[in-house]
């Protein structure tokens, strides 16, 4: 358990709502252009999956941010 503050934390905090910020202006101007002619139903399944694909990287940024390691910890082993 992390005892003393990093800087990863308000790094990761500040860098990912840029990157969010920048992810979402780049669909709100290029996926209308794309998709803007398709069906109401084919666009909501299109928006679906681009609102939920930056989930995806989450997980191990979060992990760096707590532990400085992209990949979670080994899980101890139980002392008997």
């Amino acid at each position: 358990m992390r005892e003393t503050p990093t800087w990863r934390i308000p790094f990761g905090i500040v860098s990912l709502f840029i990157l969010l910020i920048i992810y979402g202006v780049v669909i709100a101007r290029y996926a209308p252009d794309i998709i803007g002619t398709w069906s109401g139903g084919a666009q909501a399944v299109v928006y679906t999956v681009l609102g939920l694909i930056w989930l995806l990287p989450l997980r191990r940024f979060l992990i760096w941010m707590e532990t400085g390691s992209w990949s979670p910890p080994k899980p101890k082993e139980k002392a008997d």
